[in-house]
């Protein structure tokens, strides 16, 4: 993938910028601000943006979702060391890809960003999950009425269930007994039927929407 960095941190962003290149990944550029992220995404058109949530000249968070609004075909992931739970929120609701922390290895890092290579969220369980859970419930307006869950079928509701769970499609597929594309068709109609754009937001509107109940997410 082509990938642009934005980091304030020149050394993390460096070291972060050696791996992806030894992983066989082009980095198309190098930010150091929110705005500067912007205009060199405009202008290099990456396939994965790697943004950082606070820095100088403007959140990472308002880069995210100009560079959305602009080019909403480009992922965008958060790498970041906050584990604020409006920080993801935010994050989400601006269009991320993906929300990872700076401290998960370098092997997760890798299944992460291959992840997204292949149009699926990043996003780790042990922390998204559970922060996404326990927001999004204290958040949920009272008069929303939640989706109905007749317009998914059981199969759905099983893979909709692992998806929550923080599983990929070959996961799923394994789990389940069918092949990995079966799982994306059923993923698709799961978007499709709850009217949701990825991974991450169909998560946490099961959560939010009692779809699948808390006790059944992994952490």
């Amino acid at each position: 993938m082509r990938i642009l960095l934005a980091d304030d941190h020149a050394l993390f962003r460096d070291g972060v910028a050696s791996l992806l290149g030894a992983w066989g990944h082009e980095i198309v550029g190098l930010a150091s601000s929110g705005p500067d992220a912007v205009e060199q995404a405009k202008r290099l058109s990456p396939d994965l943006v790697l943004m950082d949530v606070r820095m100088p000249g403007g959140s990472g968070l308002d880069a995210t979702a100009r560079i959305k609004a602009d080019r909403p075909e480009t992922a965008i992931v958060i790498l970041t060391v906050s584990e604020d739970e409006d920080d993801l929120f935010a994050a989400i609701k601006a269009g991320a890809n993906g929300y990872l922390l700076k401290n998960l290895e370098g092997p997760q890092f890798r299944t992460m960003i291959d992840a997204v290579g292949r149009g699926e969220a990043a996003i780790a369980p042990a922390t998204a999950a559970r922060i996404i859970e326990e927001y999004l419930r204290r958040d949920r307006p009272p008069d929303r009425a939640p989706s109905d869950p007749d317009a998914l079928t059981d199969r759905e509701i099983e893979v909709l269930r692992l998806v929550t769970a923080g599983l990929r499609n070959k996961e799923i597929a394994t789990e389940l007994g069918i092949s990995e594309n079966t799982a994306k068709y059923h993923l698709r109609n799961i978007l499709e039927k709850l009217h949701a754009e990825s991974r991450t937001e169909v998560a946490a509107r099961a959560v939010r929407e009692g779809l699948i109940p808390p006790t059944e997410t992994r952490s």
